[in-house]
């Protein structure tokens, strides 16, 4: 039974569960707006499963290809990927086995839920790679997250509203923005490896200043999204205010690259979770 427990230890700090609070709370909002309201205990645990399983697929493609770059990066070393606590062979079984959870979980939605799944397990899959011949990385970690309301309103509807794109387009600026300010943090080792991240290759002024565009641009398109959905005062709250988080979180970065974490993982956790909160609010008193 130790052993058991152990084993479960490691896969978590494998891919890190408790950061699904990055996109749990978005696809939670997509279906909220969708269903005006309360969705149903069914897909909120298909949601949570579908949720759960394409952030493991993602997270163990990752840790199973950047077995190499992490076991170079002092940062990284430390890892499980690396230190032989989870091997290959058991990152491929972990990586087979979510993705047929999340295509399973799909089919039982709707039809069009399980056509989407599998191009959304290719997206997902392709961020490992990226890095290695292209800067637009960031980018494509923050559509896989932004993939998240698309596949709320699916669920809830079986169709894509312009409001779910916005809304997504929204969390993709905001994870790629979040994304170039954790990656300033590796910008020796990147140039030193090859690999193309925007701090490598542009530097790190440039690449704080392309944070604070994306983060303008996920403000507006949240903004945009309250508009599009006809949302109440609750929602422009909750968009608007992602405006004074997000200055936070930029101007924290700016005065010390050790907060990076801080910025990282708390700040936008919170985020997240307020912005889901406001949104049920505005639908309660609607």
């Amino acid at each position: 039974m130790q052993r058991i427990i152990q084993k479960a230890k490691d896969f978590n700090e494998l891919v890190m569960f408790e950061h699904s609070v990055f996109s749990l709370p978005f696809i939670f909002i997509a279906m909220v707006v969708a269903a005006d309201g309360w969705f149903g205990f069914g897909l909120l645990f298909a949601g949570v499963f579908a949720a759960l399983s394409a952030r493991n697929f993602a997270m163990g493609v990752n840790r199973y290809a950047d077995r190499d770059i992490d076991a170079a990066n002092p940062r990284t070393k430390n890892r499980p990927n690396v230190d032989g606590r989870v091997d290959a062979p058991s990152m491929l079984i972990f990586i087979g086995v979510n993705a047929l959870i999340f295509i399973a979980v799909a089919y039982m939605i709707n039809s069009l839920a399980f056509a989407l799944s599998f191009p959304i397990l290719a997206v997902l899959a392709s961020y490992s790679y990226f890095k290695r011949f292209s800067s637009l990385a960031h980018i494509i970690l923050g559509i896989s997250l932004g993939l998240a309301p698309i596949a709320g309103v699916v669920a809830v509807s079986a169709s894509i509203s312009l409001w779910s794109v916005l809304l997504s387009l929204g969390v993709i600026f905001w994870v790629a923005g979040f994304d170039l300010l954790y990656s300033l943090q590796d910008i020796e080792f990147d140039k030193e490896e090859g690999l193309h991240s925007i701090p490598s290759v542009y530097g790190a002024d440039a690449t704080l200043f392309l944070s604070a565009l994306f983060h303008g641009l996920a403000v507006l398109f949240w903004l945009l999204f309250v508009w599009s959905a006809g949302l109440g005062f609750f929602a422009l709250l909750a968009a608007s205010g992602t405006a004074l988080v997000l200055f936070y979180e930029q101007k924290l970065v700016r005065k010390d690259f050790t907060q990076i974490d801080r910025a990282f993982f708390t700040v936008n956790g919170y985020l997240g979770i307020a912005f889901f909160v406001l949104i049920v609010f505005d639908r309660m008193v609607a």
